[in-house]
Protein backbone atom coordinates (compact mmCIF):
# COMPACT_ATOMS: atom_id res chain seq x y z
CA UNK A 1 0.00 0.00 0.00
CA UNK A 2 1.17 3.59 -1.11
CA UNK A 3 -0.63 6.19 1.30
CA UNK A 4 0.93 9.78 1.12
CA UNK A 5 -0.73 12.63 3.72
CA UNK A 6 -0.53 16.05 2.85
CA UNK A 7 -1.24 18.17 5.16
CA UNK A 8 -2.95 21.72 4.09
CA UNK A 9 -4.36 24.70 5.63
CA UNK A 10 -6.79 27.40 5.09
CA UNK A 11 -4.59 29.11 2.55
CA UNK A 12 -5.62 25.48 0.49
CA UNK A 13 -3.91 25.40 -2.62
CA UNK A 14 -2.25 28.32 -2.47
CA UNK A 15 -0.40 27.44 0.07
CA UNK A 16 0.90 23.95 -0.89
CA UNK A 17 4.45 23.96 -1.46
CA UNK A 18 5.64 21.49 -4.64
CA UNK A 19 5.90 18.29 -3.00
CA UNK A 20 2.26 18.95 -1.51
CA UNK A 21 0.89 19.64 -4.96
CA UNK A 22 3.16 17.01 -6.44
CA UNK A 23 1.55 14.52 -4.58
CA UNK A 24 -1.93 15.56 -4.85
CA UNK A 25 -1.85 15.44 -8.50
CA UNK A 26 -0.28 11.92 -8.35
CA UNK A 27 -3.16 10.16 -6.31
CA UNK A 28 -5.73 7.95 -7.47
CA UNK A 29 -7.55 8.19 -4.69
CA UNK A 30 -7.77 11.37 -2.47
CA UNK A 31 -9.13 10.65 1.49
CA UNK A 32 -10.14 13.45 3.54
CA UNK A 33 -12.95 15.70 4.97
CA UNK A 34 -15.56 18.04 3.40
CA UNK A 35 -13.23 20.80 4.27
CA UNK A 36 -10.15 19.51 3.05
CA UNK A 37 -11.03 18.07 -0.30
CA UNK A 38 -13.50 21.51 -1.28
CA UNK A 39 -9.63 23.49 -1.20
CA UNK A 40 -8.52 21.08 -4.23
CA UNK A 41 -9.10 22.36 -7.67
CA UNK A 42 -11.37 20.72 -9.97
CA UNK A 43 -8.72 19.75 -12.60
CA UNK A 44 -7.25 17.28 -10.27
CA UNK A 45 -8.46 14.02 -11.42
CA UNK A 46 -8.49 11.91 -8.56
CA UNK A 47 -11.36 10.15 -7.13
CA UNK A 48 -12.51 12.17 -3.95
CA UNK A 49 -13.79 10.05 -1.22
CA UNK A 50 -14.86 11.93 1.92
CA UNK A 51 -14.02 10.01 5.50
CA UNK A 52 -16.87 7.96 6.84
CA UNK A 53 -18.65 8.36 10.33
CA UNK A 54 -17.21 7.05 12.69
CA UNK A 55 -13.98 6.98 10.72
CA UNK A 56 -11.23 5.02 12.76
CA UNK A 57 -13.30 1.75 13.11
CA UNK A 58 -13.88 2.09 9.20
CA UNK A 59 -10.14 3.00 8.44
CA UNK A 60 -8.55 0.06 8.23
CA UNK A 61 -11.49 -1.41 5.67
CA UNK A 62 -11.10 1.65 3.80
CA UNK A 63 -7.53 1.64 2.61
CA UNK A 64 -8.08 -2.15 2.15
CA UNK A 65 -10.27 -1.57 -0.63
CA UNK A 66 -7.83 1.16 -2.34
CA UNK A 67 -4.70 -1.40 -1.79
CA UNK A 68 -3.86 -1.29 -5.26
CA UNK A 69 -4.00 2.39 -6.15
CA UNK A 70 -1.99 5.49 -5.05
CA UNK A 71 -3.79 7.15 -2.08
CA UNK A 72 -3.52 10.71 -0.86
CA UNK A 73 -5.19 11.83 2.64
CA UNK A 74 -5.38 15.36 3.07
CA UNK A 75 -5.48 16.10 6.59
CA UNK A 76 -4.87 19.77 8.23
CA UNK A 77 -1.62 21.51 9.16
CA UNK A 78 0.61 19.06 10.58
CA UNK A 79 -0.38 15.58 10.41
CA UNK A 80 1.55 14.29 12.78
CA UNK A 81 0.84 16.75 15.47
CA UNK A 82 -3.08 15.52 16.69
CA UNK A 83 -3.31 14.81 13.30
CA UNK A 84 -4.60 11.24 11.32
CA UNK A 85 -0.71 11.05 10.87
CA UNK A 86 -0.27 8.62 13.79
CA UNK A 87 -3.12 6.21 12.55
CA UNK A 88 -2.08 6.20 9.32
CA UNK A 89 1.15 5.33 9.61
CA UNK A 90 0.52 2.32 12.06
CA UNK A 91 -2.40 1.04 10.16
CA UNK A 92 -0.29 1.62 6.47
CA UNK A 93 3.45 0.57 7.66
CA UNK A 94 6.65 2.77 7.59
CA UNK A 95 7.65 1.43 4.01
CA UNK A 96 4.18 2.58 2.22
CA UNK A 97 3.57 5.46 4.47
CA UNK A 98 4.88 9.08 3.52
CA UNK A 99 4.10 12.70 5.00
CA UNK A 100 4.41 15.83 3.41
CA UNK A 101 3.54 18.20 6.23
CA UNK A 102 2.13 22.12 6.58
CA UNK A 103 2.89 24.54 9.22
CA UNK A 104 0.50 23.62 11.79
CA UNK A 105 -1.53 25.79 13.45
CA UNK A 106 -0.27 25.57 16.65
CA UNK A 107 3.04 27.30 14.73
CA UNK A 108 0.98 29.70 12.89
CA UNK A 109 -0.38 30.70 16.21
CA UNK A 110 2.74 30.91 17.97
CA UNK A 111 4.15 33.27 14.98
CA UNK A 112 0.88 35.20 15.06
CA UNK A 113 1.36 36.02 18.85
CA UNK A 114 5.06 35.81 19.34
CA UNK A 115 5.31 32.92 21.79
CA UNK A 116 8.15 30.49 21.45
CA UNK A 117 6.63 26.92 20.61
CA UNK A 118 9.04 25.03 23.29
CA UNK A 119 7.32 27.29 25.90
CA UNK A 120 3.38 27.06 25.40
CA UNK A 121 1.35 24.25 26.48
CA UNK A 122 -1.13 22.98 23.77
CA UNK A 123 -3.98 21.03 24.20
CA UNK A 124 -6.41 19.52 22.03
CA UNK A 125 -10.38 19.33 22.75
CA UNK A 126 -11.17 17.93 19.73
CA UNK A 127 -13.06 14.28 20.69
CA UNK A 128 -11.30 15.11 23.89
CA UNK A 129 -13.60 16.13 27.30
CA UNK A 130 -13.38 20.35 27.87
CA UNK A 131 -12.26 18.73 31.84
CA UNK A 132 -8.63 18.04 30.17
CA UNK A 133 -7.81 21.64 30.37
CA UNK A 134 -8.02 21.53 34.73
CA UNK A 135 -4.28 20.02 34.60
CA UNK A 136 -2.86 22.53 32.35
CA UNK A 137 -4.27 25.66 34.09
CA UNK A 138 -1.68 27.26 35.87
CA UNK A 139 -0.70 30.21 37.18
CA UNK A 140 1.64 32.55 34.63
CA UNK A 141 0.62 29.57 31.91
CA UNK A 142 0.31 29.66 27.73
CA UNK A 143 -1.83 27.62 26.61
CA UNK A 144 -2.90 26.95 23.02
CA UNK A 145 -6.35 25.16 22.98
CA UNK A 146 -7.20 23.37 19.68
CA UNK A 147 -11.03 23.85 19.54
CA UNK A 148 -13.56 21.14 18.58
CA UNK A 149 -15.66 23.91 17.26
CA UNK A 150 -16.64 27.44 17.51
CA UNK A 151 -18.17 26.94 21.09
CA UNK A 152 -15.15 25.89 22.31
CA UNK A 153 -13.96 29.41 22.88
CA UNK A 154 -16.55 30.52 25.18
CA UNK A 155 -16.56 26.80 27.03
CA UNK A 156 -12.72 27.59 28.20
CA UNK A 157 -13.46 30.81 29.28
CA UNK A 158 -16.42 29.55 31.93
CA UNK A 159 -14.44 26.59 33.11
CA UNK A 160 -11.48 29.27 33.66
CA UNK A 161 -13.81 31.97 35.53
CA UNK A 162 -15.14 28.95 37.76
CA UNK A 163 -12.07 27.48 38.54
CA UNK A 164 -10.82 30.94 39.46
CA UNK A 165 -8.70 32.35 36.69
CA UNK A 166 -11.70 34.96 35.34
CA UNK A 167 -8.49 37.64 34.76
CA UNK A 168 -7.00 35.18 32.37
CA UNK A 169 -6.42 36.64 28.66
CA UNK A 170 -7.78 35.10 25.56
CA UNK A 171 -7.40 35.14 22.13
CA UNK A 172 -9.11 33.37 19.43
CA UNK A 173 -7.52 33.30 16.35
CA UNK A 174 -9.97 32.00 13.40
CA UNK A 175 -9.07 30.61 10.29
CA UNK A 176 -5.42 30.98 10.56
CA UNK A 177 -3.77 31.28 7.51
CA UNK A 178 -6.92 31.54 5.28
CA UNK A 179 -8.38 34.83 3.36
CA UNK A 180 -10.83 35.13 6.90
CA UNK A 181 -8.67 35.29 9.30
CA UNK A 182 -9.24 37.20 12.82
CA UNK A 183 -8.52 37.71 16.17
CA UNK A 184 -10.72 38.11 18.85
CA UNK A 185 -9.23 38.95 22.45
CA UNK A 186 -10.90 39.25 25.81
CA UNK A 187 -10.91 37.81 29.33
CA UNK A 188 -11.95 35.15 30.75
CA UNK A 189 -14.51 36.47 32.61
CA UNK A 190 -16.04 39.28 30.23
CA UNK A 191 -15.55 36.75 27.12
CA UNK A 192 -18.52 37.99 24.35
CA UNK A 193 -18.72 36.06 21.41
CA UNK A 194 -20.72 32.98 22.17
CA UNK A 195 -19.36 31.18 18.82
CA UNK A 196 -16.27 31.89 17.50
CA UNK A 197 -15.41 30.35 13.56
CA UNK A 198 -15.49 26.46 13.36
CA UNK A 199 -11.97 26.72 12.64
CA UNK A 200 -10.28 28.28 15.37
CA UNK A 201 -7.42 28.20 18.43
CA UNK A 202 -7.71 29.85 21.66
CA UNK A 203 -4.87 31.25 23.30
CA UNK A 204 -4.86 31.12 26.81
CA UNK A 205 -2.27 33.63 29.20
CA UNK A 206 -3.69 31.84 32.75
CA UNK A 207 -3.92 34.85 35.13
CA UNK A 208 -4.64 33.41 38.90
CA UNK A 209 -7.38 34.89 41.34
CA UNK A 210 -5.95 35.58 44.69
CA UNK A 211 -8.41 32.73 45.97
CA UNK A 212 -8.06 30.16 42.88
CA UNK A 213 -6.25 26.88 44.80
CA UNK A 214 -3.13 26.19 43.71
CA UNK A 215 -3.02 22.42 42.08
CA UNK A 216 0.54 21.52 41.20
CA UNK A 217 1.13 18.26 39.66
CA UNK A 218 3.43 16.71 41.94
CA UNK A 219 1.60 14.24 44.56
CA UNK A 220 0.02 15.37 47.67
CA UNK A 221 -2.74 17.69 45.99
CA UNK A 222 -5.02 19.26 49.29
CA UNK A 223 -7.13 16.87 51.06
CA UNK A 224 -10.14 19.25 49.95
CA UNK A 225 -9.59 19.40 46.31
CA UNK A 226 -11.40 16.04 46.49
CA UNK A 227 -14.94 15.29 47.22
CA UNK A 228 -14.88 12.59 49.96
CA UNK A 229 -16.66 10.60 52.27
CA UNK A 230 -13.59 10.16 54.22
CA UNK A 231 -12.49 7.38 52.33
CA UNK A 232 -9.43 9.10 51.02
CA UNK A 233 -5.36 9.09 51.60
CA UNK A 234 -4.57 11.60 53.30
CA UNK A 235 -2.05 14.49 51.79
CA UNK A 236 1.14 13.05 53.38
CA UNK A 237 0.67 9.58 53.13
CA UNK A 238 -0.52 10.15 49.95
CA UNK A 239 2.82 11.92 48.96
CA UNK A 240 4.64 8.91 50.12
CA UNK A 241 2.68 6.62 48.66
CA UNK A 242 3.21 8.44 44.70
CA UNK A 243 6.28 8.34 45.46
CA UNK A 244 6.62 4.65 46.07
CA UNK A 245 4.33 3.63 43.38
CA UNK A 246 6.67 5.75 40.83
CA UNK A 247 4.67 7.27 38.52
CA UNK A 248 6.25 6.19 34.98
CA UNK A 249 5.22 8.24 31.51
CA UNK A 250 3.09 5.32 29.70
CA UNK A 251 2.56 2.85 32.59
CA UNK A 252 -0.44 1.44 33.90
CA UNK A 253 -1.76 1.57 37.43
CA UNK A 254 -4.48 -0.32 39.72
CA UNK A 255 -5.69 1.74 41.85
CA UNK A 256 -7.43 -0.80 44.19
CA UNK A 257 -10.15 -0.23 46.91
CA UNK A 258 -9.96 3.42 45.25
CA UNK A 259 -12.26 5.72 47.48
CA UNK A 260 -12.12 9.17 46.27
CA UNK A 261 -9.38 8.15 43.58
CA UNK A 262 -6.93 9.99 44.91
CA UNK A 263 -3.77 7.97 44.22
CA UNK A 264 -4.99 7.28 40.25
CA UNK A 265 -6.02 10.52 39.84
CA UNK A 266 -2.17 12.10 40.98
CA UNK A 267 -0.53 8.87 39.15
CA UNK A 268 -2.67 9.97 35.71
CA UNK A 269 -1.15 14.21 37.00
CA UNK A 270 1.99 12.89 37.27
CA UNK A 271 2.17 12.59 32.99
CA UNK A 272 -0.08 12.83 30.22
CA UNK A 273 0.76 9.62 29.12
CA UNK A 274 0.02 7.66 32.14
CA UNK A 275 -2.91 5.56 32.78
CA UNK A 276 -4.83 3.98 35.63
CA UNK A 277 -7.99 1.89 36.46
CA UNK A 278 -9.49 2.79 39.60
CA UNK A 279 -11.25 -0.24 41.40
CA UNK A 280 -14.22 0.27 43.72
CA UNK A 281 -16.70 -1.87 44.98
CA UNK A 282 -19.13 0.91 46.13
CA UNK A 283 -21.22 2.92 43.55
CA UNK A 284 -21.55 6.24 45.70
CA UNK A 285 -17.99 6.11 45.93
CA UNK A 286 -17.21 5.19 41.96
CA UNK A 287 -19.65 7.80 41.00
CA UNK A 288 -18.07 10.65 43.17
CA UNK A 289 -14.26 9.88 41.93
CA UNK A 290 -15.34 9.95 38.94
CA UNK A 291 -16.14 13.76 39.46
CA UNK A 292 -13.06 14.13 41.44
CA UNK A 293 -11.19 12.58 38.05
CA UNK A 294 -13.20 15.24 35.88
CA UNK A 295 -12.79 18.18 37.89
CA UNK A 296 -8.56 17.33 38.32
CA UNK A 297 -7.76 17.33 35.22
CA UNK A 298 -7.62 13.66 34.53
CA UNK A 299 -10.88 12.17 32.38
CA UNK A 300 -9.54 9.54 31.12
CA UNK A 301 -9.40 7.57 34.74
CA UNK A 302 -11.12 3.85 33.76
CA UNK A 303 -13.52 3.49 37.06
CA UNK A 304 -14.39 -0.56 37.45
CA UNK A 305 -17.00 -0.90 39.60
CA UNK A 306 -17.01 -3.99 41.55
CA UNK A 307 -15.48 -5.74 44.42
CA UNK A 308 -11.30 -7.13 44.18
CA UNK A 309 -10.08 -9.55 43.60
CA UNK A 310 -12.96 -10.88 41.44
CA UNK A 311 -13.20 -7.63 39.70
CA UNK A 312 -9.59 -7.20 38.45
CA UNK A 313 -9.96 -10.47 36.12
CA UNK A 314 -9.84 -9.29 32.37
CA UNK A 315 -8.23 -6.58 33.22
CA UNK A 316 -5.20 -5.03 31.25
CA UNK A 317 -1.60 -5.93 33.22
CA UNK A 318 -0.50 -3.31 35.01
CA UNK A 319 3.09 -1.91 35.63
CA UNK A 320 2.16 -0.32 39.18
CA UNK A 321 -0.91 -1.86 42.03
CA UNK A 322 -1.66 0.41 45.14
CA UNK A 323 -4.11 -1.26 47.53
CA UNK A 324 -5.73 1.09 49.58
CA UNK A 325 -8.66 -1.41 51.39
CA UNK A 326 -9.79 -4.49 50.94
CA UNK A 327 -6.00 -6.07 51.60
CA UNK A 328 -7.99 -8.83 53.47
CA UNK A 329 -10.10 -10.30 51.23
CA UNK A 330 -9.26 -13.99 50.26
CA UNK A 331 -6.52 -14.05 47.81
CA UNK A 332 -6.52 -10.36 46.98
CA UNK A 333 -2.04 -10.39 47.77
CA UNK A 334 -1.73 -13.39 45.38
CA UNK A 335 -3.92 -11.93 42.82
CA UNK A 336 -2.45 -8.81 42.70
CA UNK A 337 1.22 -10.28 42.71
CA UNK A 338 0.63 -12.54 40.23
CA UNK A 339 -1.19 -9.53 37.76
CA UNK A 340 1.98 -7.24 38.01
CA UNK A 341 4.23 -7.13 35.48
CA UNK A 342 7.99 -8.14 35.92
CA UNK A 343 9.22 -5.11 37.62
CA UNK A 344 6.82 -3.50 38.63
CA UNK A 345 5.93 -2.23 42.04
CA UNK A 346 3.26 -2.85 44.54
CA UNK A 347 2.35 -0.54 47.75
CA UNK A 348 0.01 -1.27 50.26
CA UNK A 349 -1.59 0.49 53.22
CA UNK A 350 -2.71 -1.36 56.09
CA UNK A 351 -4.25 0.79 59.13
CA UNK A 352 -5.76 -1.95 61.00
CA UNK A 353 -4.28 -4.96 63.05
CA UNK A 354 -5.89 -7.35 60.62
CA UNK A 355 -4.64 -5.61 56.99
CA UNK A 356 -1.04 -5.10 59.25
CA UNK A 357 -1.00 -8.59 59.97
CA UNK A 358 -1.75 -9.77 56.23
CA UNK A 359 0.97 -7.10 54.74
CA UNK A 360 3.18 -8.43 57.06
CA UNK A 361 2.60 -11.74 56.43
CA UNK A 362 3.29 -11.21 52.60
CA UNK A 363 6.18 -9.44 53.37
CA UNK A 364 7.66 -12.12 55.25
CA UNK A 365 6.27 -14.50 51.65
CA UNK A 366 7.68 -12.06 49.07
CA UNK A 367 10.14 -9.64 50.49
CA UNK A 368 10.15 -6.00 50.24
CA UNK A 369 10.18 -3.13 52.69
CA UNK A 370 7.39 -1.89 55.70
CA UNK A 371 7.55 1.66 56.82
CA UNK A 372 5.41 2.86 59.27
CA UNK A 373 4.14 6.24 58.76
CA UNK A 374 2.78 8.70 61.35
CA UNK A 375 1.84 11.77 60.75
CA UNK A 376 0.57 14.43 63.67
CA UNK A 377 -1.38 17.94 62.95
CA UNK A 378 -1.79 20.71 64.96
CA UNK A 379 -5.05 21.44 66.92
CA UNK A 380 -6.69 23.52 69.82
CA UNK A 381 -7.11 21.91 72.72
CA UNK A 382 -9.01 24.61 75.10
CA UNK A 383 -6.95 28.07 74.71
CA UNK A 384 -4.16 25.84 73.83
CA UNK A 385 -2.53 23.87 71.00
CA UNK A 386 -1.30 20.46 71.01
CA UNK A 387 -0.69 17.55 68.79
CA UNK A 388 -3.35 15.70 68.01
CA UNK A 389 -2.36 11.95 65.74
CA UNK A 390 -3.69 10.52 62.83
CA UNK A 391 -4.32 6.65 62.61
CA UNK A 392 -0.40 5.56 62.05
CA UNK A 393 -0.21 3.66 58.44
CA UNK A 394 1.68 1.08 57.86
CA UNK A 395 3.23 0.88 54.30
CA UNK A 396 4.30 -2.53 52.60
CA UNK A 397 6.28 -1.55 49.16
CA UNK A 398 7.80 -4.27 46.74
CA UNK A 399 8.83 -4.50 43.36
CA UNK A 400 8.79 -7.53 41.41
CA UNK A 401 11.77 -9.75 39.78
Amino acid sequence: MSVTVVGIGADGWDGLAPPGREAVAAAGVLLGGDRQLALIPAEVAADRVRWPSPLLPSLPGLLDSFADRAVCVLASGDPMHFGIGGTLARLAGARGFRVVPHPSSISLACARLGWPVEETTVVSVVGRPLDALHSKIQPGRRLLVLSADGRSPAAVAGLLTRRGYAESALTALENLGGPGERAVTGTAAAWSLATAAPLNVLAVECVAGPDAPLLPTVPGLPDDAYDSDGQLTKREVRAITLARLAPIPGQLLWDVGAGAGSIAIEWLRADPSCRAVAIEADDTRAARLTGNAAALGVPSLLVVRGAAPAALNGLERPDAIFVGGGVTAPGMTDTVWSALRPGGRLVVNAVTLESERVVTAARDRLGGDLTRIEISRAGAVGGFTAWRPALPVTQWTVRKP
